[in-house]
């Protein structure tokens, strides 16, 4: 297309003017853009006023300072309609402005429309490309640039090896470095910073140090890159170190850069008293109430588990604003447990009822408390509350919509929800895939997983953790291989999360050995990991090792979270460690100030109940806090039936059919014990209670995946489409069996 052809321009620039409006239509480029041009209204009547080069790039250039692009727009159409022949250095400064008003359309459409281009117009397209996240367009201009025979400079190539970050890409980044080498800009700091960012975002932080320790003069953004790619490996000691060698060389640290500093902290597994040390150094600059490093102090705290000494800060605010209660609010998320969730809640009706003005990081936040405190139906008001704003479209609120439906089993509301959004970030794609995992629709879930490649974007390593979980769950390891063929394909398989995925994809699977092996890979475990190779052992009889594992993670400085714990009781139920269980199940608030949740709770009533001490189990129940939690009940009435326990189980049973009156399993397992324990007169009276309520016990149903397609089935199950085919075959199998002697069979069998 040439700069002549551009008629949609004209046409959504084209003003009608009159005495009665013009005064109004003017008042708003006015006030945005802090000076008054009296001639606007003749921009749009080219016969009215010529305008040379000088004023069309003055009045481009003051759209692009703004942020707003009508004023650009306005200039550019009188451009057009009085057929001026804009010079390069016009049309590049309206493709930046284009560019950086995210108008990414119109600046391609200028771009192709140049009668000739210099490496500044291609480096405005890659830059605009690069900002807005369009990685590949950004390289294709790059390659266009090459072709060109133009001299590249150090913002054409800061272009393309953000390519290669973002996409992981370490060969293509390698070989940018070479060209970067040959052209001699390798002493270039902006140049070094890139490419520290990129082989920081690779995985490769050895080789990002070896370039920084190479590298004469280094700034700040030199010293944040390294850190940041630290940070993004969960080195923590290597984080620590770069601080004081940046603090060594006299590097005066801003407000904004000890905010990072403290984000840093809050993103890898740093110990408190190391924080606690800069918030000393925080305090002794007299920088503690400022709002942008007093948030992250606070951050640090909360994600840190110190809930008391972030409720302390937070009182100490002379002033809060709505950033200081966004964090607050976060910092009682990452405490697990619902009683954190409700002061959540409750510092959101404080902020409503102070008139504050609710962001979109609120919202997010405060759904998300909704999900962590099972407040549902509170989460739908909220939800009427964000449309009242008109926040719909923003892709966190639209991710925590997501997530309260998959809670509220409706994946579907949750799918319109993530329709809605006007972005459609990886995040987004991650929730809703994520909320037909939870709804145990594993198909829907790899139909989303497809579709997401087909959006032009890529899955990270978190949606790729989550898919291999969702295969572990559903026994689906053929799907899961494929999901790790493309995570170590496209170089994320060395994320941390990936890896514990794989951990327990395999280990679900029985291959404990494999498990073990990419347990053992891990360059930089976390708690997640430790915790999901405990649970691995426990789950597969291994309770002494999962607990020297427990013990193994302490002693290298890891702090036990909930999961942790949940893992290490888990491995006592299964090997009978009633003594070893309570003493954790102590230590988790006497020593970690861990405030046991519900799940915590049934593994004690669970390991109680298998060893006998039923009464012990109930009086725990009735002490915990979670009386309306139908799974301790559960466990108990499992061991009741094991121990045929008829009076304890029926009172159990009882307060099941409270909590949950339409479910068959207390008054199946109530009739169980019943029958097992002599009383089957009792047993029919169970029976017969379930008839009058009219409660049906539902069928169990079993699945099997073969190829792409998963095949639900039930016993006696006759409306698969190849149901006859099944059963014949099951009869040849059973026919075969029978003709064979029994006792030879079980000789076949024996295990030597």
């Amino acid at each position: 297309m040439r700069w002549g052809n551009m008629s949609h321009l004209r046409a959504k620039t084209s003003f009608n003017f009159n005495n009665n409006t013009q005064k109004s239509v003017f008042v708003l480029p006015t006030r945005q853009f802090g000076f008054s041009y009296s001639f606007l209204p003749s921009l749009c009547h080219p016969k009215n006023m010529v305008l040379d080069s000088k004023a069309y790039t003055k009045l481009v250039q003051k759209s692009a300072n703004s942020g707003s692009p009508l004023l650009g727009k306005l200039a550019h159409s009188h451009m057009i309609k009085s057929s001026f022949k804009p010079c390069m250095f016009l049309l590049n400064n309206l493709l930046n402005m284009y560019c950086k008003c995210r108008e990414l359309n119109f600046a391609r459409h200028v771009f192709d429309g140049m009668p000739e281009r210099n490496i500044i117009s291609f480096n405005s397209l890659i830059s605009g490309y690069s900002q807005m996240g369009f990685h590949e367009q950004s390289m294709k201009v790059f390659l266009e640039a090459r072709e060109s025979n133009l001299k590249l400079d150090k913002f054409t190539y800061a272009g393309a090896l953000g390519f290669c970050g973002e996409r992981f890409d370490l060969g293509l980044g390698k070989l940018l470095h070479g060209l970067v080498l040959v052209n001699g800009l390798a002493r270039e700091v902006f140049v070094v910073n890139v490419l520290i960012n990129m082989y920081c975002k690779c995985g490769e932080v050895d080789q990002a140090m070896s370039l920084f320790d190479r590298t004469d003069e280094k700034d700040k953004e030199t010293w944040n890159s390294l850190i940041s790619g630290y940070v993004r490996v969960g080195a923590a000691e290597e984080t620590l170190d770069m601080l004081g060698k940046m603090h060594r060389e006299g590097l005066k640290l801003t407000t904004y850069a000890l905010g990072s500093v403290l984000k840093a902290c809050c993103s890898i597994n740093l110990k408190e008293e190391n924080g606690m040390v800069i918030h000393c150094y925080v305090a002794k600059l007299g920088m503690e109430c400022d709002v942008v490093v007093g948030t992250a102090l606070l951050d640090m705290y909360a994600k840190h588990g110190s809930l008391k000494e972030a409720v302390k800060l937070f009182s100490s605010m002379p002033v809060k604003n709505v950033v200081m209660y966004n964090s607050m609010i976060s910092g009682f998320l990452h405490t697990d447990g619902e009683a954190c969730s409700e002061e959540a809640l409750k510092l959101f009706m404080d902020m409503q009822r102070q008139g504050l003005r609710l962001s979109p990081t609120t919202f997010s936040a405060v759904l998300k408390a909704c999900c962590v405190g099972k407040a549902l139906e509170y989460g739908k008001q909220i939800h009427a509350l964000v449309c009242k704003n008109n926040f719909q479209c923003d892709e966190f609120i639209g991710s925590a919509l997501v997530e309260l439906y998959a809670l509220m089993g409706s994946p579907e509301d949750g799918m319109r929800c993530f329709a809605s959004t006007s972005k459609r970030d990886i995040a987004s794609w991650t929730s809703v895939i994520d909320c037909y995992v939870q709804n145990e629709q594993l198909e829907s879930a790899f139909d989303l997983f497809r579709q997401l490649f087909l959006s032009c974007l890529r899955p990270e390593e978190y949606t790729v953790s989550l898919m291999m979980s969702a295969c572990a769950d559903f026994a689906a390891l053929s799907s899961g291989e494929q999901v790790q063929g493309y995570a170590i394909k496209s170089g994320i398989d060395a994320f941390t999360s990936v890896k514990t995925s794989s951990i327990s994809m395999y280990a679900k699977s029985g291959n404990m050995p494999l498990a073990s092996q990419i347990f053992t890979e891990v360059e930089y475990p976390d708690v997640a990991t430790y915790s999901a190779m405990i649970s691995c052992l426990a789950q597969h009889g291994f309770a002494t090792d999962a607990l020297n594992l427990f013990e193994k993670m302490k002693t290298c400085g890891f702090r036990p979270n909930q999961q942790a714990f949940l893992a290490v009781l888990i491995a006592c139920c299964h090997g009978g460690l009633v003594t070893q269980g309570l003493d954790y199940f102590q230590t988790m608030w006497n020593e970690y100030r861990i405030i046991p949740n519900e799940k915590h709770f049934t593994c004690i009533v669970d390991l109680l109940g298998r060893t006998g001490r039923l009464s012990d189990a109930e009086s725990l129940i009735l002490s915990s806090g979670f009386q309306d939690h139908p799974a301790m009940w559960k466990a108990l009435l499992s061991s009741c039936r094991v121990y045929k326990n008829s009076v304890l189980g029926r009172r159990v049973a009882e307060r099941l059919m409270e909590l949950e009156p339409e479910a068959s399993g207390s008054y199946v397992l109530l009739h169980n014990i019943y029958n097992e324990s002599g009383v089957n007169a009792c047993g029919e009276e169970v029976r017969e209670l379930m008839r009058d309520r009219g409660v049906k016990k539902e069928p169990a149903l079993s699945c099997i995946v073969i190829g792409k397609q998963a095949h639900w089935f039930a016993v006696a199950d006759s409306s698969h489409s190849s149901s006859q085919m099944i059963y014949a075959m099951l009869q040849q199998q059973l026919d075969t069996m029978n003709s064979v002697d029994h006792e030879t069979l079980v000789n076949d069998c024996s295990v030597t």
